[in-house]
């Protein structure tokens, strides 16, 4: 038996998250809906303008592995922070939250990551994050007994930008694979499609990567294409399990053979969209390494998605295992 369900690799961030209106996005330079990557200059310099805040560890793939853990499953983490207040505050947290972290945190600067997420009466989320310590994660934090250890290894596409994460995550994936398991990421967001959709697409058709997440605007990105269904025609063919989702359309689990579609969760008040995606991808992957059909996957994504969308932060505020248990999913 694995001694984890899913390894999770990602920027080990403190998201520190206000509300705002439209005119302090325009007034900022703030792109809408984005993650924008920014200096400390400007950290400092956003975080004096912002409102009241809720600040929680956070981070792309931390949010995955929280919602796994979340579900009940055995979830880890591989993420840098400082030897700081704030790496202190992050490890403390992802650990209460039933994960596993013992990447070991730099001494000295850079200080921990922090993303300032602007959120606007839509729900939607507006990030400036700087990354900080996470630049620093390479693979002397590799730890091969996590990596051979989870049935499925996911990370985040945000991870690509520092170069020694990408050897990080390419001896990770080796590892995983030497040892039987499955490799998944997250596309992230279409700006980081952008950067890297040569490499994206390598690593999917040369199998480093078996699982692709990505959202209807990412997957269009990836495949410089206006038109949904030929980017789900082409992922289908470049990777083992594509999984799509769609916002109020659902989503969608696609494999070369058949096509499952997955109804949303209705909420009715989005209150911040933040995490989202990321909350997604860890039903979904929870549901996975536990046998579970690809629709019941979608579904305990969908749901672990709704419960984080009905609150402020990533981190959920009620227990998503007892939800799950409620709706019939476990």
């Amino acid at each position: 038996m694995s001694e984890f369900d899913v390894l999770c690799i990602g920027n080990a961030i403190v998201d520190i998250i206000a509300r705002c209106d439209e005119a302090f996005l325009t007034e900022n330079g703030i792109v809408r809906g984005a993650m924008n990557l920014i200096d400390a200059e400007r950290s400092a310099l956003l975080y004096d303008r912002m409102g009241p805040a809720v600040e929680t560890s956070g981070g792309s793939a931390g949010n995955t592995a929280a919602a796994v853990a979340g579900l009940g499953g055995r979830a880890a983490f591989f993420g840098k922070v400082s030897n700081d207040h704030l790496g202190g505050v992050y490890a403390h947290d992802i650990r209460a939250q039933g994960v596993a972290f013992d990447t070991r945190p730099l001494e000295g600067p850079p200080p921990t990551a922090r993303s300032m997420i602007f959120v606007t009466p839509d729900g939607e989320r507006s990030m400036n994050t700087y990354l900080g310590a996470c630049v620093e994660l390479g693979p002397n934090d590799v730890e091969e007994d996590k990596a051979r250890g989870a049935k499925v290894t996911y990370f985040e596409g945000y991870l690509w930008d520092p170069p020694r994460a990408k050897e990080a995550i390419r001896m990770t994936a080796d590892i995983a694979h030497a040892a039987g398991r499955e490799v998944s990421m997250s596309l992230s967001d279409p700006f980081c499609v952008d950067r890297y959709r040569g490499e994206f697409l390598d690593l999917m058709r040369s199998g480093t990567v078996d699982i692709v997440f990505a959202n209807e605007h990412e997957l269009i990105s990836l495949y410089q294409t206006s038109s949904f269904d030929t980017a789900l025609a082409a992922i289908r063919n470049d990777c083992t399990l594509a999984v799509v989702t769609r916002s109020e359309r659902g989503s969608i689990a696609a494999t070369r053979e058949q096509t499952v579609s997955i109804d949303p969760v209705t909420v009715e008040n989005v209150v911040d969209t933040t995490g989202a995606g990321d909350l997604y991808a860890g039903g979904f992957l929870f549901g996975y390494t536990n046998g579970r059909s690809l629709a019941d996957c979608g579904r305990l994504g969908s749901l672990a998605a709704s419960l984080v969308i009905g609150q402020i932060g990533p981190r959920l505020q009620t227990s998503p295992r007892d939800a799950a248990i409620q709706a019939g999913l476990l």
